[in-house]
């Protein structure tokens, strides 16, 4: 480990793009400090801490949420945005051929959410301010006129999007991805505040739930570990061919299929799906309409449940974990480039039949994939209902989180450190 960061410090680039990122992490901390005038602080923080839903979306926006900061909405609606688009993409033919457009086509989508971000954060931020000035009387947000309002939505769309272009800023550096970095964060900095809360109001009748939820956390990190660093090789045979007067190829390698091709991105994506509905149930809650105000409170009252909140929790992320490998792994491409490359799979014909092949491989594998990182996700809430313990709810997600993200930033530096050393070679 010492080697590694000594190799890491020593090599001037790769030492600048990790300071970088971490000035950008410090940018976003300090962003999630700087309040909208006009609002009560410590009201804020109580409501926050009494509202299951609106307290785990604060943790993902670093805690921007409860101060009412300028970063208050995170990277939820760039998020949403890119949701919305991977779907149309496999539903619009013109957007399916966009994205098969090589980088052009890629960049092309990229600024399509970019655009679609932007409304987004409007809709949302006006969402929070009309909830958050519903309850406790107005006192959370005082009385806002147009002009204030109109300036509190750009503040906060602007907040977005800043997250948004430190994001692409950190995911250029090449050491993680800068929108779950940003996540990462969050989480990161909200452990003090809890640790703290636990240890002042810790009695010995927590003593059980402390420890599960420590088992909860322990099993979680070796669990995504192996999970995340599975996978199936596929062996691959590349034909002798003559160049001239000499003979290429011949060699056999293997391609590798990870178990887990999505990482922490259904986790991300469940979580922002699952919260939607709720949070804007609450908006309804003070309707003139009675049917509304009805319909308002089964929604909060399902979502509260939480037998029902597991089950759509463990089918969101088993469905985005299928969604996104869709989106990401191509068979096509990958038979594509094989067969370019002169390569083959043994007793596979080249073309459609090793499309075939491999899309049928990593339905295979996924499905266990699948299904751990559901069962993961919900484990705490198990662990909740038994204990009582909030902090399970919390901490369980987060150590997923935290754990795929550290797993990914160490494999893109270790990816960059081998490509160093191939260069010096």
């Amino acid at each position: 480990m010492w080697r590694k960061l000594q190799q890491i410090w020593t090599t001037p680039d790769l030492r600048n793009s990790i300071l970088l990122v971490l000035l950008a992490l410090v940018v976003f901390r300090v962003g999630a400090h700087l309040p909208i005038p006009g609002v009560d602080a410590v009201a804020l923080r109580n409501f926050f801490a009494q509202n299951q839903f609106l307290g785990l979306l604060n943790i993902f926006s670093g805690g921007g949420l409860e101060n009412f900061s300028v970063v208050m909405l995170g990277v939820g609606p760039y998020i949403t945005a890119s949701i919305i688009v991977q779907l149309l993409t496999m539903i619009v033919p013109r957007m399916e051929e966009i994205s098969k457009d090589g980088e052009a086509g890629q960049r092309r989508i990229n600024q399509y959410t970019r655009y679609l971000t932007v409304p987004l954060a409007v809709l949302q931020g006006y969402g929070f301010i009309a909830i958050l000035r519903q309850q406790a009387g107005g006192r959370l947000v005082g009385a806002l006129d147009p002009w204030q309002l109109a300036v509190s939505l750009a503040m906060v769309t602007a907040g977005t999007i800043f997250l948004m272009w430190l994001g692409e800023i950190i995911s250029e550096r090449k050491v993680g991805n800068g929108i779950s970095l940003l996540i990462f964060a969050g989480i990161v900095a909200s452990v003090p505040q809890q640790i703290q809360q636990v240890a002042a109001t810790f009695d010995p009748t927590q003593l059980f739930s402390v420890i599960a939820f420590l088992v909860v956390a322990l099993v979680t990190v070796v669990g995504v570990v192996v999970v995340t660093e599975a996978q199936r090789n596929i062996p691959v045979n590349y034909a002798r061919m003559m160049r001239g007067p000499h003979a290429v190829g011949g060699a056999t390698t293997h391609l590798p299929l990870r178990l887990l091709q999505a990482g922490v991105i259904p986790i991300i994506f469940a979580i922002s799906v699952i919260l939607f509905p709720p949070m804007v149930a609450q908006f309804f809650v003070r309707s003139q309409a009675d049917w509304l105000v009805q319909a308002a409170e089964f929604t909060i009252t399902l979502f509260q449940n939480q037998v029902f909140y597991a089950v759509a929790y463990f089918v969101l992320v088993f469905g985005f974990t299928y969604f996104y490998t869709a989106v990401i792994f191509k068979p096509d491409q990958i038979a594509e480039n094989l067969q370019k490359q002169g390569g083959f799979i043994p007793g596979i014909r080249p073309g459609s039949s090793t499309v075939e092949h491999l899309g049928q491989t990593m339905n295979r594998i996924i499905f266990p994939g699948a299904l751990f990182l559901s069962a993961i996700a919900i484990l705490p809430l198990a662990l909740q209902s038994f204990t009582g313990s909030q902090l399970l709810v919390i901490g369980g997600t987060s150590v997923l989180i935290v754990v795929q993200v550290v797993i990914e930033t160490m494999r893109q530096i270790n990816a960059q450190l081998v490509m160093r050393d191939y260069e010096e070679l």
